[in-house]
């Protein structure tokens, strides 16, 4: 029996353009959408009415980068698919991509397989898989090929982790190349892990364990370095390249180099390097193991390259990393080393919210908003325009949001599987207050009515940048 969800009143907001237009979903897409006042929005029936006077109409979050169950460092990140797809239903995101592990050994298959049965039936939202490429050789080159036609068209390597994901710049250059014949996209760890471990082994022996040395030891030369490095490589391959958790000014400028070349090389940062810095890792006692990710947190005066990169188009997309660790328990494996502390940061349920915070303080614009949490990354990862857009035809993921609402972010109100915000306290202008995935209601005026198992996995294209 067809359904009809008539959204009234409301500004739409997309990457294109804002309207104050009423939106029409049918069975689970956008069937139509009319000015407000118009004969035929006024004509339209439907079995719910959701008022949207003085509010934003906008497309559902995409998050393509985050980490649920990811085993790192002798333990896993907190968030399940059910606990993490549920936290970003909360944040108006209703779309992640999230990474499948390659373990050195086995086949991406394999790794792809164990994800699929993490994720089946167990989250709130829509999912895809890249997939992380940890042993590169003749059999998982050709396992590439089969992939992309499958719909996993994005491969992440990394020049970070020694012994863990680790791969030399033969193998990358191997499957950039392979990227270049099938039209997948590699994402890349931008970081010289091989220095890096020299430089924690020196911090650690001059008995500096605390968790700020973290962010003192992976340099933003080393970043700007492996930068630099990966797009040569890509160029050597005639491959593209998508350049994960951009957080220093010198790696912003490599990647304006290399655009202002014509290159098809593109980046992402994440809220934690928009606001948060090395400040938050040195804070005081062990508290700053919270603050453990990499690429680190920056010093501040890095935050303007990257507002600067995202005004000017030289970076493309926001997305999270999430990759939650409580701090008690799992950040404090770390205690009396800082290199045993897990990677990773909680941000899912808040990066939409943050966005807006930026839009308030005149950062960037509202379209711009919509663009780098759902436009770019949809069509990055070719999922456009099924998500990240209001359009008819379109996947009916949909936001209606309160931009005057104040809240203050804690781990007291979040819905993240984890001990402690890493925006503990922070004031907001701006909230979710019902979020449709495919049609169906998720979060009605700050509750959740959705369910684990109503999201489904989604094949993507490839990279609709690309020619």
């Amino acid at each position: 029996m067809s359904t009809r969800t008539l959204i009234r009143g409301g500004l739409v907001v997309t990457a294109a353009e804002e309207t104050h237009a009423d939106v029409l979903v049918e069975d689970g897409r956008i069937a139509a959408l009319a000015a407000h006042g118009t004969d035929a929005a006024r004509a339209w029936t439907a079995d719910r009415i959701i008022d949207a006077t003085g509010k934003y109409v906008i497309p559902g979050g995409v998050d393509a980068h985050t980490h649920m169950e990811l085993p790192f460092g002798g333990t896993a990140a907190s968030d399940t698919f059910e606990t993490g797809t549920r936290a970003a239903a909360w944040g108006g995101t209703t779309t992640i991509v999230d990474f499948a592990v390659q373990s050195v050994g086995t086949s991406l298959r394999d790794g792809l397989d164990a994800w699929h049965a993490k994720a089946d039936g167990r989250c709130a939202v829509d999912y895809g898989f890249h997939m992380i490429l940890s042993d590169v050789n003749e059999h998982s080159l050709k396992e590439m090929d089969l992939l992309v036609s499958e719909g996993v068209t994005s491969f992440k390597l990394f020049m970070a982790y020694p012994g863990v994901f680790y791969s030399d710049d033969g193998r990358i250059l191997r499957a950039m190349q392979r990227a270049s014949g099938n039209g997948g996209l590699i994402m890349m760890h931008a970081e010289n892990g091989i220095a890096i471990d020299v430089l924690v082994e020196q911090a650690l022996a001059r008995g500096e364990t605390s968790p700020r040395h973290h962010g003192e030891v992976r340099r933003a030369l080393l970043e700007a370095e492996a930068t630099h490095r990966a797009i040569q490589l890509a160029r050597v391959a005639d491959a593209p390249l998508y350049i994960v958790h951009v957080s220093a000014e010198e790696a912003v400028a490599e990647l304006v180099a290399a655009r202002d070349k014509g290159l098809p090389v593109f980046g992402e940062t994440c809220p934690q390097y928009l606001f948060l810095s090395t400040d938050d890792l040195a804070a005081p006692g062990f508290e700053g193991a919270k603050y453990v990710c990499s690429t680190p947190l920056r010093p501040k005066e890095h935050q303007r390259a990257l507002w600067r990169g995202l005004r000017t188009d030289d970076l493309q997309v926001v997305s999270t990393d999430h990759c939650p660790f409580c701090f008690s328990g799992q950040k404090e494996l770390g205690r009396g080393d800082f290199s045993k502390i897990p990677n990773g940061l909680p941000g899912v349920e808040n990066r939409m919210d943050l966005l807006h915070q930026a839009v308030v303080e005149g950062r960037i614009s509202r379209r711009r908003w919509i663009d780098i949490a759902c436009a770019a990354p949809a069509r990055m990862f070719g999922l456009y325009p099924k998500k990240g857009t209001l359009a008819p035809g379109a996947d009916a993921d949909i936001v209606v949001y309160d931009p005057h609402a104040e809240q203050v972010l804690s781990a007291d109100t979040h819905h993240m599987n984890v001990d402690y915000s890493a925006y503990e306290g922070k004031r907001i202008t701006g909230q979710v207050e019902t979020v449709l995935s495919r049609g169906t209601v998720v979060i009605d005026g700050r509750a959740y009515t959705g369910r684990a198992g109503h999201g489904r996995y989604t094949p993507r294209g490839t990279c609709q940048y690309l020619g």
